[in-house]
């Protein structure tokens, strides 16, 4: 699998589960950073920077959060001069996508090679509840961080909306469910975990409360009766007996 990134292609191997026929480069994270023909290499210099400045700036999150970012400041913690923070950035959203591409390459590395039932090894009815819940809760968890991207010349988030996509429809085909039209119920499926919809439709929560495990409930929900509708009346006349 081959992931877009603003520092080139990071490629991961297909395995575990994905077949043969389907491309080695068939996976892209919607970042509208990565011009036609894709970037010219860093400089190793240039790549060292970066990655300090992204290690820094995690740091700074962790800390303060988005709020405690800015380019001056992170310039001055990291020992870099305002200049490399610029060519490294561009601006500071860009610092935002850079740790949110991060984290999405992560989760997408987990889901191709981790553990089941997230990784390969198990049931795919399983794996798409995984996948779904896994999905949820990083997107939850990054809400603020998705916010910090927005800017005049990107007004909508990143989205891992063609991995979820592709990774959907991999597993329902696996699933076997006798539906013709896999393609169209993967592209719903996938939308209904895309960060940008759920940026959209979530106002902040309130102090102390979580919303993002109804948010998993429901998918679980939704999976369970699509794929496993008989079990999921057997169990509901079961209650009511």
């Amino acid at each position: 699998m081959c992931v877009s990134s603003r520092s080139g292609v990071a490629c991961i191997e297909l395995n575990g589960g994905y077949p043969a026929s389907i491309p080695r480069s068939v996976v892209r994270v919607s970042l509208p950073l990565v011009p036609i023909g894709g970037p010219r290499p860093r400089r190793a210099d240039a790549v060292r920077n970066r990655d300090h400045l992204l290690a820094v700036a995690r740091e700074v999150l962790v800390e303060s959060g988005p709020a405690g970012i800015t380019m001056d400041g992170l310039a001055e913690r990291a020992g870099l001069g305002k200049g490399t923070v610029f060519r490294a950035f561009t601006t500071r959203a860009g610092i935002f996508r850079a740790l949110l591409e991060a984290d999405e390459i992560a989760f997408q590395t987990e889901v191709i090679r981790g553990d089941p039932p997230l990784g390969p090894g198990t049931d795919p009815v399983q794996r798409l509840i995984a996948y779904g819940r896994a999905r949820s809760t990083f997107l939850m968890d990054h809400r603020e961080l998705m916010r910090s991207t927005l800017e005049p010349s990107n007004p909508v988030p990143p989205s891992g909306v063609e991995f979820s996509h592709t990774h959907i429809r991999l597993l329902l085909g696996q699933a076997d469910l006798g539906i013709d039209d896999l393609d169209n119920l993967a592209v719903q499926l996938a939308l209904a975990l895309d960060g940008p919809l759920l940026l959209a439709s979530y106002s902040p929560p309130p102090p102390g409360t979580r919303r993002v495990g109804s948010l998993e409930d429901s998918w679980q929900t939704l999976i369970e009766r699509l794929c496993r509708p008989e079990t999921v009346q057997t169990v509901a006349g079961s209650t009511e007996g």
